[in-house]
């Protein structure tokens, strides 16, 4: 009788243990992928500004200079772009910051 009760409990605990391990695996993909989208954007906005200051001769502006200019895309729902210019020969202090949904 205690072994059928044990073998009834042990199959529904093992799939739930499943799941929780899948869920857990699913999770942690997630978190990498928008890793790779921050480092991505921030890799995308310092080329752009190397390709305005090797065709131009100096850095771009502001983020917007570059987005108009140079074709990098941020996506403004999911990324905070700090972008602070010193001087027209100085690269850009760049920072990249996901925001909370």
């Amino acid at each position: 009788m205690l072994g059928s009760l044990l073998k009834g409990l042990l199959a529904p605990l093992a799939v739930v243990l499943a799941l929780v391990v899948f869920a857990a695996a699913v999770n942690s993909l997630d978190s990498g992928r928008d890793e790779e989208s921050l480092r991505q954007l921030e890799e995308a906005l310092h080329r752009g500004c190397a390709a305005c200051y090797a065709t131009e001769g100096v850095y771009p502006p502001d983020l917007e200079y570059l987005k108009e200019r140079y074709g990098v895309q941020v996506d403004e729902e999911k990324y905070m772009v700090d972008y602070q210019v010193f001087a027209r020969n100085l690269m850009p202090s760049i920072t990249v910051l996901e925001r909370k949904r």
